[in-house]
């Protein structure tokens, strides 16, 4: 039997995974376990930046208003507030531990640039680069702490909750640790521990374009859901408007921050090369990422086109190394050279909105289970987050879901029985998970994207209901793999998603409806309760 036992067990090992484990780690045994290597996540992909108020003249009420205005409604006020008043610390922390932010030239100051829905500049940013310079910095202080234990290649199968195995815990029912997938040697390992956080990001792969990593499979979200917690807001995906088109780059995201210095989003020569933002919003490329995705979906429906172009070639070669060096230096390796032509983009699935509730402290419904960054649903989003809203959000959690794990009282533990797989066989036919996964991925794009209606919402519900048949017997009778896990979750939260979208009749931010293309009062959130319907 592969047991291990820790004070707590963090699954992921973005921005929020290891911020957490920093500040639990002078005081607690602390495992990370993540299913790739620690780099591998959506955090070091992150190119813009992270929102504080630290200019003069900038505000706490003028970000939260801002973000308010971004979640058209549906942003819990407290939870934006505790955010906003937060991220000042949250950037200095990161400065203490030696992240090469973007300076000013005169008197050394953090520079500021300015993102969508932003009415100020407080985008704290290292170039054109933000994500993986906080991730380098992290990975080295994680790698050098001794109290954290580092798990790579290890992939979450389920949380244990004492009720789902029949277990008594002291307090009642909890979460008590987790069952890992070790991919070395095949085997499942049983991890014990009384405080488990799930860090494990988005779904962004659930969509067959998207600006995430691999990795972003909806892992936390489904495990949360199946231990009986309640989720939040799923219908709300942000898709990006800017990502590279081309056949030889995946996934590689336009920074908002390109607009934000002045580029423009334009259609091709082919269909006349005008500007066309503000034809659709007052704010023209400065406008929420939903508006502008939209706008480009319904220029590019209309002119039957592939893709669209944002022209920053007016700033100079020299402005654009400084800003923007790998988006430069990523284009030019495509054979596109920025200072002179046109990026092609075309918007993507980015980023998951919604997930798993919890309350200030990361808590979710299971005791001793705790949501933070991408996989929770803190309110802070709404029904659309606001640039560079998400890193900050995964700093502030992961602090404040540390001190709650730091004031508890230590509850002893049962001792947890191992994985059983005795009554499985090895996979006969592989291609059936890899079928599923590209079905799963196409029928998401084309009926649950940037616009819905009811029909492709049913029609995808359908689907949904099939592929859940075969991988549940799959799971029944076959040896677990990453492969297998992974479908597993990205079908469940598939499947939250467009149960999200069909409660919700009305348009509202990210969620854009034909049938429901007016706003309804009152806002309200749309919450999923496990064992309801």
């Amino acid at each position: 039997m592969h047991s291990h036992d820790f004070d707590v067990l963090i699954i992921g090992s973005g921005l929020a995974g290891l911020s957490a484990a920093l500040h639990l780690a002078p005081t607690h045994r602390v495992a990370v376990v993540t299913k790739r290597q620690l780099q591998d996540g959506a955090s070091g992909w992150a190119q813009g930046g992270i929102a504080a108020v630290l200019a003069e003249g900038d505000s706490v009420d003028d970000h939260v208003q801002d973000t308010l205005v971004a979640g058209a409604g549906l942003c819990d006020l407290a939870a934006t507030r505790f955010v906003v008043e937060n991220a000042p610390d949250a950037i200095r922390w990161l400065q203490q531990l030696g992240v090469p932010f973007s300076l000013e030239e005169a008197g050394g100051a953090l520079h500021l640039t300015r993102e969508g829905g932003h009415g100020a500049r407080r985008i704290v940013h290292a170039a054109d680069a933000t994500g993986a310079a906080v991730q380098r910095t992290l990975i080295e202080q994680v790698r050098a702490t001794p109290g954290i234990t580092l798990f790579e290649q290890h992939t979450l199968v389920d949380v244990i909750s004492a009720g789902k195995l029949g277990l008594k815990a002291s307090g009642g029912e909890r979460c008590l640790g987790a069952y890992v997938l070790d991919e070395a040697t095949d085997e499942v390992h049983t991890f014990r521990a009384p405080h488990t956080i799930l860090a494990t990001g988005g779904a962004g792969k659930v969509y067959l374009y998207t600006t995430n990593p691999d990795t972003a499979t909806g892992d936390g979200i489904a495990a949360a859901w199946r231990a009986g917690c309640r989720v939040a807001n799923l219908e709300f995906i942000q898709f990006h408007p800017t990502c590279l088109y081309h056949p030889h780059a995946k996934s590689f995201l336009i920074s908002e921050a390109v607009r934000g210095e002045g580029g423009q989003l334009k259609l091709p020569p082919s269909a006349g090369g005008a500007r066309f933002m503000p034809r659709h919003d007052e704010r023209a490329e400065l406008a929420p990422r939903d508006i502008v995705a939209r706008a480009i979906d319904f220029e590019m429906k209309t002119h039957g086109l592939d893709c669209v172009h944002l022209d920053i070639s007016h700033q100079s070669p020299a402005f654009l190394q400084e800003h923007f060096p790998n988006i430069l230096a990523r284009c030019a390796e495509l054979g596109i050279d920025i200072t002179r032509e046109p990026i092609p983009v075309v918007p993507a699935a980015h980023y998951t909105c919604g997930g798993v509730l919890t309350d200030l402290a990361g808590r979710t419904d299971l005791p001793g289970l705790y949501a933070i960054g991408e996989t929770a649903c803190t309110g802070l989003h709404g029904a659309n987050r606001l640039a560079s809203n998400s890193l900050v959000e995964c700093m502030v959690f992961a602090r404040a879901a540390a001190q709650h794990i730091a004031a508890a009282t230590p509850q002893p533990l049962p001792t947890l029985p191992a994985w059983d797989d005795s009554r499985v066989t090895d996979a006969d036919e592989c291609v059936v998970i890899s079928h599923n996964w590209s079905e799963l991925r196409h029928f998401m794009w084309n009926y649950v994207g940037i616009v819905r209606t009811d029909k492709r919402l049913e029609r995808a519900a359908h689907r949904i209901a099939l592929l859940q048949a075969e991988i549940a017997e799959f799971y029944a009778n076959f040896h677990v793999s990453r492969d297998l896990l992974e479908l597993r979750n990205l079908v469940q939260v598939a499947e939250l998603i467009v149960r999200s979208a069909q409660m919700r009749h009305e348009s509202r931010g990210l969620h854009f409806s034909r049938d429901w293309p007016e706003r309804a009062a009152p806002a309200a959130p749309t919450i999923l309760v496990p064992g309801a319907r």
